[in-house]
């Protein structure tokens, strides 16, 4: 599914572009750098957004499209539940035991 793997590509770049515009902040605070990671973090963050929301209906639920709308987390929060959900959905039914 096209959308899920730009989910993940997405929630990763949010998450690392996130790591270094802290890191630099804390640092060096070097201008350029921000300039460069400030609008790659914005349209990274706005794509998991988009993708998390054009997600077939049965995928996402419980709150997993609200959780993309986290600043910073959000993809990977999203992409976490919806792993849940499908590894939940491959578990077989428990059998009840008699007796």
């Amino acid at each position: 599914m096209l959308t899920l793997r730009t989910l993940r590509i997405a929630a990763g770049a949010e998450a690392v572009s996130l790591v270094l515009l802290l890191t630099n902040l804390f640092t060096i605070h070097a201008g350029p750098l921000s300039s460069l990671l400030g609008p790659l973090h914005g349209t990274a963050y706005l794509v998991v957004i988009a993708a998390t929301w054009m997600l077939p209906a049965v995928v996402p639920s419980d709150g997993t499209r609200w959780r993309a709308l986290v600043p910073g987390a959000g993809g990977l929060l999203a992409l976490r539940r919806i792993e849940d959900r499908v590894r939940a959905s491959r578990r077989p039914p428990r059998q009840l035991m008699e007796g």
